[in-house]
């Protein structure tokens, strides 16, 4: 499997929507809170950390 960009941000989609069905599924919190406030700080933090990897990985392949 090559790790290309749709790739990568299918499965990043994908992690982010097991772990909103989740949290519907538990109900823990109220539908609304987590699609309006859980799910977008999931995949902001999601693609935050995807590019901090990347970065660390760019790093570490050329040392």
């Amino acid at each position: 499997m090559e790790f290309n960009l749709p790739v990568t941000a299918a499965i990043l989609v994908g992690i982010v929507a097991v772990g909103t069905a989740a949290l519907i599924g538990m109900g823990f919190m109220a539908t609304s809170t987590v699609l309006m406030m859980v799910t977008p700080s999931m995949l902001v933090f999601g693609a935050i950390t995807l590019a901090v990897g990347v970065k660390h990985g760019e790093y570490r392949a050329t040392r």
